[in-house]
């Protein structure tokens, strides 16, 4: 976003609003038909604010007053534009990675926050999607660092029948790396409970070393194989 780096003083709300109709009016049709436009910029919105959940077509479909056929479709626009990540879980069964549903990224932090209607960084910091926005913004720097090396980011999630969940792990060399993050500046071993899922997992797999990305202003260790990690290092 050049405009925005360059000038800090350009209204974010008029760069974002020509920013998204220029999207709608030129890239969109160049990638498929959609009648319908103000629903569609509603679908957007939608999605925007269900960044960092698991994603529910059926429910993200019926918000949106439109068929989950449609609501799939126009997910699919968004995933070829860059806009949506779908992260997958992850299972010991390789082949049941596709089988539940993923959680839904809305990569592009900035425009996530003018169609949800948080104004200034401090308002979204506070509000109720600050930890969500957060999240978001660890994944897509995550995501960019594997795409800007020309690699498909290993990234996974973990969630378990008793609700354990890790935000990502990363697969790297036989080893899955899992990585929590809050937006705290004040990180323990509370914050990383859910790693004990990872300590008896089958061959091949083997736990590598992890860590609770955060708002502390250093890195520091929460045991012998995980610290916290300040969220500026990446």
């Amino acid at each position: 976003m050049p405009r925005l780096y360059g000038d800090p003083s350009f209204p974010q709300s008029a760069f974002y609003s020509a920013y998204l109709r220029t999207y709608l009016e030129r890239d969109v049709r160049a990638i498929v038909n959609v009648s319908d436009e103000k629903k569609f910029l509603s679908f957007i919105r939608n999605t925007a604010a269900r960044t960092a959940q698991i994603l529910n077509i059926r429910k993200l479909a019926e918000d949106t007053d439109i068929t989950r056929t449609t609501a799939e479709r126009w997910l699919s626009i968004l995933t070829s534009a860059n806009l949506v990540f779908l992260l997958r879980p992850f299972h010991v069964n390789i082949s049941k990675r596709e089988v539940k549903a993923p959680k839904l990224y809305f990569i592009d932090t900035g425009l996530a926050a003018f169609l949800t209607g948080w104004d200034t960084p401090r308002v979204l910091r506070t509000g109720a999607m600050g930890g969500a926005i957060f999240e978001t913004f660890i994944i897509a720097e995550i995501i960019k660092s594997y795409l800007n090396k020309g690699l498909q980011a290993p990234l996974y999630y973990y969630r378990d029948k008793e609700q354990r969940e890790i935000d990502i792990l990363i697969w790297k060399n036989g080893r899955l790396h899992p990585l929590e993050i809050k937006m705290t500046a004040n990180p323990s071993k509370k914050h990383i409970t859910a790693f004990k899922a990872l300590d008896n997992l089958p061959a091949p797999y083997e736990r590598g070393e992890g860590g609770i990305i955060c708002c502390y202003n250093e890195i520091i260790s929460l045991g012998e194989m995980d610290k916290a990690i300040p969220f500026q290092y990446l």
